[in-house]
């Protein structure tokens, strides 16, 4: 923890000395710290679509949707590139982020590119302790306030539910199997009370032991191409519901 401290302020110091010159590393500082530093000074990631941001035309395309999530959402471009290669789908999901980091970035990553549709899968990496997990409402909460943005903004939701997990090989003793399911039951709740669209991708993902099918995954968490092609067809079928196409 001194270590990380020290570092953290060295490069503080570096960053306010130079005014925003290049940085460069010294013999005190490894790439990879300086790396994690950075990380920690944009915590939920601000600059990371900065310039496919500015790339989005938003004069076209009037069924814009948003997939905003973690990595499974970040995955899904490279499983199915095809699904995100125009400006229909837009991907912006950043691996091992939390609900909090996404909504500090909702705002820039979503309703700034003015979609008819924002599709939101989190909560996994919250209930495997990326950042401290205080209750599965506090969860819960963050997943409602992106909704509500969403909301007023004119802009429909989907809230899907956490996909499957029985247990996280990385951090194991977290009890997904249990508390998974519990988050996917507020969500459920909250949609129905406020007329979002909840898409249920757990229980078609489900193994019958709150365990993600085999065949799915690569690593119990994480989807493959076949876990992939399972949640492409259910949210396709929302979104067409949803935008009436």
């Amino acid at each position: 923890m001194k270590k990380e401290l020290r570092l953290f302020l060295s490069m503080l110091l570096i960053i306010f000395l130079n005014k925003g010159c290049i940085i460069k590393k010294n013999d005190s500082l490894e790439e990879i710290e300086i790396t994690k530093i950075l990380m920690y000074l944009d915590w939920p990631n601000m600059a990371r679509y900065d310039a496919q941001n500015k790339e989005v035309n938003l004069e076209k395309n009037n069924d814009r949707v948003v997939f905003m999530g973690n990595s499974i959402t970040e995955g899904w471009s490279h499983h199915m590139p095809e699904m995100f290669d125009n400006q229909t789908y837009i991907n912006r999901g950043i691996g091992g982020q939390t609900t909090p980091q996404m909504l500090l970035r909702f705002r820039q990553d979503v309703i700034a590119l003015e979609p008819k549709l924002v599709v939101i899968l989190a909560g996994t990496n919250d209930i495997a302790g990326n950042t401290p997990l205080k209750d599965l409402e506090t969860v819960a909460g963050h997943l409602f306030s992106m909704a509500e943005l969403a909301s007023e903004n004119d802009i429909k939701v989907i809230l899907c539910s956490v996909i499957p997990a029985a247990e996280y090989p990385w951090r194991k003793g977290k009890n997904p199997h249990i508390k998974i399911p519990q988050l996917n039951q507020m969500i459920r709740n909250y949609c129905d009370k406020n007329d979002h669209y909840f898409l249920d991708y757990f229980s078609a993902m489900t193994d019958g032991d709150n365990g993600l099918i085999e065949s799915y995954g690569y690593d119990g968490v994480h989807p493959d191409d076949d876990g992939y092609r399972v949640m492409s067809e259910l949210v396709e079928k929302a979104i067409d519901e949803l935008l009436d196409r």
